[in-house]
């Protein structure tokens, strides 16, 4: 289930039809607001012309009414599953326990680009004592992947879901040798750790953050980052992810 992950998530033809439906209603709301006279109620086929052309006039309002739709979708989606988004897994998160502003972090010891953003998540838990971070493991990135994120979520029963996480990232792309050298470096009871890696309760963590992953986006893919529900795709840096913090100060 784990390395299908992205082959069975990504439905983009089905986003796009919803985004035409978006753009018929924002073509018959222009129509009703310009200076002709209202058309009748079953002109249909005159409403959906003028429609098309002012799409085929202006193409470039499609991928913006898709990025728009895409964007309420996540916000939807991260309101209904808000909870189990924002629970972390043991001890897989950082900061303010009861913080005003909680950002949620999917990553893949295997991606490159959550390696490059453990700096901005660093400053802003030094910058920023209200904030609280969450970390979801998604490891989508092949076999490696997969053993260190069993690993991670051991390690967070113990307590120590932070250190494996940077000492992880440190030793660069994952595999079995590397993720054994990191457990061993640390103050771990290992046979536990043994015991922790294939037990029904990590593997379902996995499970779960795999399927909330999809339910926020079914093209979802490391890092991403939510923050109250705005979603920032890749290694945004720390700038973005400040002000997205402060946008979400200012919803509340």
């Amino acid at each position: 289930m784990i390395r299908d992950f992205m082959t069975r998530h990504r439905r983009i033809a089905a986003t796009i039809g919803a985004g035409s439906a978006v753009l018929i209603g924002v073509g018959a709301a222009m129509l009703a607001h310009s200076r002709r006279a209202p058309e009748p109620p079953t002109d249909k086929a005159r409403i959906e012309m003028v429609v098309r052309d002012y799409i085929l006039a202006h193409p470039e309002i499609i991928p913006q009414a898709i990025e728009k739709l895409r964007d309420k979708q996540g916000r939807d989606a991260y309101a209904a599953n808000k909870a189990a988004l924002e629970t972390p897994y043991e001890s897989a998160w950082a900061g303010d326990r009861n913080g005003d502003v909680t950002l949620v972090m999917f990553t893949d010891y295997a991606c490159g680009y959550c390696r490059s953003s453990l700096p901005d998540i660093d400053r802003l838990l030094a910058d920023d004592p209200k904030l609280k971070v969450v970390w979801r493991e998604i490891p989508i990135l092949g076999p490696g992947s997969e053993i260190a994120a069993k690993a991670s979520l051991a390690a967070a029963r113990q307590g120590a879901f932070r250190t494996f996480h940077e000492r992880m990232f440190a030793a660069g792309r994952p595999d079995g040798a590397k993720v054994s050298e990191v457990l061993r470096s640390m103050k771990l009871d290992l046979a536990k750790v043994q015991r922790d890696v294939d037990s029904p309760e990590v593997m379902a963590e996995l499970r779960k953050n795999l399927e909330l992953a999809g339910r926020i986006d079914d093209s979802l893919a490391t890092p991403t980052f939510l923050v109250n529900g705005q979603m920032l795709k890749g290694a945004v840096g720390y700038d973005a992810l400040r002000q997205a913090i402060a946008e979400a100060r200012k919803r509340a």
